[in-house]
């Protein structure tokens, strides 16, 4: 197991470094972990380390604010099926894994990233087993809502099932069985999946894997960024007896994160809870934790000093999380927010509600959402309608929903377009400076005195890269400090 060290924290003053939005460069001194002075040609001890950044940017550091840091790790190596089309497509990537690569005995090979919500065939079991024979497959949606097993692969989860397309709470409490690896695995699988975060900027992310994290980080090494580690109902009494309120230190650069409860399902799986039901049908969506239990529930964390992160995608799921803000006075975020109305956009700001959203999910989702939510994507990821109405923004990838990767989020939040097609709902767009406001924790872009130097150094400007279509997803990073100590540096 690689154990993550960091050099010796001694002061450090950065020169010619250039802020966003200011002409002149200036040195960052940073000392004990904090930026310390910032100035002009700033005198120090001869004895302080110099890095010279010749008029590159220097920006607080970015956050992931909604991860699965175990799920993103493994799915970083796990066979994409992201790109098919169909379910043909996808058992054709299956049928070239298994001839090239299968599997050790009795271990499945498990794929990710499928989006059945177009296809003109049905994922079956059926299908799977005509290229797979006894070798077990489990292929685990793009939106982590559902999963397609051949039947070798529904032995190896230990149920039956008559497609083997497993939805909502079929499969969500079998997601465990095909992420469970020894632990070693798994924690350097992580550390490698956070430097390369660490490597585009990012100095912490929220983990809400679905697990117990308060244990599981307490076992880790000291990993390269932030981590607050999100804690689920099965866990929160441990969390409560231990007095540990949001943001308190669990371990090195971890700390207690808030507690997350999935309201509702997903768009592509078409559980996300919604008004109107999805075209031609009497489906409205699932509401899996319905408002006399989400309450209570909201009600017991914010006694103990959590903030809350409450799942919710569709309008319907939305208005019900609101309501349960409003009537137990608890702080936090909606996770995702991705169908509002107008009157529940207000509610956003009137209650100081953080819609922690995904804006590459607009981006995959696009066509799903104009098919489903037909008539309504006018109010579908409405970052720029809650960016107007004054609701603090937090981006963040789900990873692996998306990557991690906080300059894909901006670039989608700004421009709402990717390969080459045009924007999606343009009024929906949001500026460069509020997607990075969006993107550094609640932090101003400008650097002050006294804050963490938690900081990233970019090859370019952002506001310049921003001008054009995509350009902002290949930002070129040279440097990452988290604490005053470098997680990531190529200069």
């Amino acid at each position: 197991m690689r154990n993550i060290t960091f050099a010796t924290n001694h002061p450090l003053v950065l020169t010619g470094a250039r802020r966003v939005g200011e002409p002149e460069p200036v040195d960052v001194l940073v000392r004990d972990g904090r930026v310390s002075a910032i100035g002009a040609s700033l005198g120090v001890d001869p004895r302080t380390e110099r890095v010279a950044l010749d008029g590159r940017f220097v920006v607080p550091g970015l956050w992931d604010a909604h991860t699965h840091l175990t799920q993103w790790a493994l799915a970083r190596r796990r066979l994409d099926v992201s790109g098919a089309r169909s379910a043909a497509e996808a058992v054709a990537l299956v049928a070239r894994r298994v001839a090239a690569d299968p599997p050790p005995d009795g271990l499945p090979l498990v794929g990710a990233g499928f989006r059945d919500a177009l296809w003109p065939d049905a994922p079956t079991a059926a299908l799977l087993d005509e290229v797979t024979g006894d070798v077990p497959v489990v292929l685990v949606s793009g939106d982590l809502h559902c999963a397609w097993a051949s039947t070798a692969g529904l032995r190896f989860l230990g149920v039956t099932h008559p497609t083997g397309l497993l939805r909502e709470s079929e499969w969500l409490p079998l997601q465990g069985v095909v992420d469970h690896v020894p632990d070693d695995v798994a924690d350097e699988l992580v550390a490698d999946a956070l430097h390369a975060a660490a490597a585009r900027g990012v100095v912490g992310v929220v983990d809400l894997e679905i697990a117990d994290n308060l244990a599981v980080w307490r076992r880790r090494p000291t990993p390269p960024v932030r981590v607050r580690a999100g804690v689920w109902e099965d866990y929160l009494d441990r969390v409560v007896r231990e007095d540990l309120h949001t943001g308190d230190r669990v371990a090195d650069l971890v700390e207690q994160g808030p507690f997350k409860v999935i309201t509702d399902g997903s768009l592509n799986t078409r559980t996300a809870y919604c008004h109107d039901a999805y075209p031609g049908t009497t489906n409205h969506g699932v509401l899996s934790v319905p408002p006399e239990r989400l309450v209570p529930l909201m009600g017991y964390a914010r006694a103990h000093g959590l903030s809350c992160a409450i799942h919710a995608i569709g309008d319907a799921a939305n208005a019900h999380v609101l309501d349960a803000f409003a009537a137990t006075g608890a702080t936090g975020s909606v996770e995702h927010a991705q169908l509002l109305t107008d009157a529940d956009v207000a509610r956003f700001a009137d209650l100081g509600v953080v819609a922690s959203v995904q804006p590459e999910h607009a981006m995959d989702d696009r066509d799903v959402a104009d098919h489903h939510w037909a008539g309504r994507t006018g109010r579908a990821f409405a970052f720029g309608a809650l960016h107007r109405a004054g609701v603090r923004l937090a981006l963040g990838s789900d990873a692996p929903v998306a990557p991690l990767d906080p300059w894909a989020a901006i670039d989608a939040a700004v421009w709402r377009a990717r390969d080459g097609r045009d924007a999606w709902h343009p009024e929906q767009r949001i500026d460069v400076l509020a997607a990075l406001a969006s993107s550094v924790d609640g932090r101003p872009l400008g650097l002050r005195v006294g804050d963490p130097a938690d900081l990233a150094v970019l090859d370019a400007d952002p506001l310049v890269l921003g001008a054009s279509v995509g350009a902002l997803r290949g930002m070129p990073v040279s440097g990452t400090l988290v604490a005053g100590r470098w997680a990531h540096r190529t200069l």
